[in-house]
């Protein structure tokens, strides 16, 4: 499932495109957030994917080379070790992924140069040489090679730049994709036929989660930013950027919101968040406003944690 911080991203992308345009149109804006979630979760099958397209394109160039006029030995006793890979097998025999696929029209066909220089990475890297060599065909080897795979994929210039090109609201989202596929992956074992796809949400909680931080944040959006200057005014006001401040804003709609939320995670997501979105300095920062944040608003009576939220 979509974690809560790729959630959180989510937002205050959405807070932040709303704002920056001049948008005055709430419910469209909280849409074309919905819409973002949900390709993010497109995004899990378009790359779980990837490798049957490469075991696929694999075996085309094996078939090509026996139809050669004079071909060697190797051309027709090629290694299948890769294209018979039973993970791959998996995910390519999975009604789940399938059904997804065709439903939603993903897929790589109009692709197939990454297609071949992902399989020129793959088949020029030290993990899959070892892979290839070792005549043992245990499935958690299978499995090992997809897990480098996948996670060598968050450096491929070529992928990044294909999935910006199908959807500018994949952007950034590959490194959460990732993790939520070795998941998927681990939990794999040999006797399964199927594959566990896991579901969009953890729970019916994370869509309304998703909502309410959105809404939260937008109509008390002025209020947040007045509260925030009783704490910033020993600071150059030309330096606190506006994604700082917007940052500090959505954390005190999710303190301030969500009551089983502990303050803890509230605030080491937001500052962590704040470490890729924002300038170098503005975790510390950040950091330091929310503390005196929280101390205030606790005080007040504002934030009232139960359940979990107490701990």
């Amino acid at each position: 499932m979509l974690s809560r911080r790729l959630l959180r991203i989510k937002v205050v992308k959405a807070l932040f495109a709303h704002l920056k345009s001049g948008a005055d149109n709430m419910i469209a804006s909280e849409k074309t957030l919905m819409a973002s979630v949900d390709k993010a979760y497109d995004l899990y099958f378009q790359i779980l994917i990837l490798p049957v397209e490469i075991a696929h394109y694999a075996e085309q160039r094996q078939e090509l080379a026996k139809q050669k006029k004079l071909p060697t030995h190797e051309d027709l006793n090629p290694n299948t070790k890769f294209v018979d890979n039973a993970v791959i097998r998996t995910i390519a025999n999975s009604d789940a992924v399938n059904d997804y696929v065709a439903a939603r029209k993903l897929g790589w066909t109009k692709y197939p140069e990454l297609i071949r220089t992902l399989y020129t990475q793959l088949t020029e890297s030290d993990y899959y040489k070892e892979y290839m060599q070792r005549e043992e065909r245990p499935f958690d080897e299978d499995k090992k090679l997809l897990e480098e795979f996948f996670k060598e994929l968050q450096n491929c210039e070529a992928l990044d730049d294909a999935l910006e090109e199908m959807s500018i609201l994949w952007s950034d989202d590959l490194p959460y994709i990732v993790m939520m596929i070795l998941r998927t992956l681990s939990g794999l074992r040999v006797s399964h036929t199927e594959l566990r796809v896991p579901p969009k949400f953890k729970s019916d909680e994370d869509p309304a989660f998703v909502k309410t931080l959105f809404e939260k944040s937008l109509v008390n959006y002025s209020t947040y930013q007045d509260y925030i200057e009783k704490f910033t005014s020993n600071w150059d006001v030309e330096r606190i950027v506006f994604m700082d401040n917007l940052i500090i804003g959505t954390a005190m709609a999710e303190l301030t919101s969500f009551p089983s939320i502990p303050v803890k995670v509230t605030l080491d997501e937001w500052i962590e968040i704040s470490k890729y979105y924002s300038t170098p300095g503005s975790s510390t920062f950040i950091n330091g406003v929310l503390d005196k944040i929280v101390e205030s608003l606790t005080a007040e009576g504002s934030i009232k944690k139960a359940g979990r939220g107490l701990i």
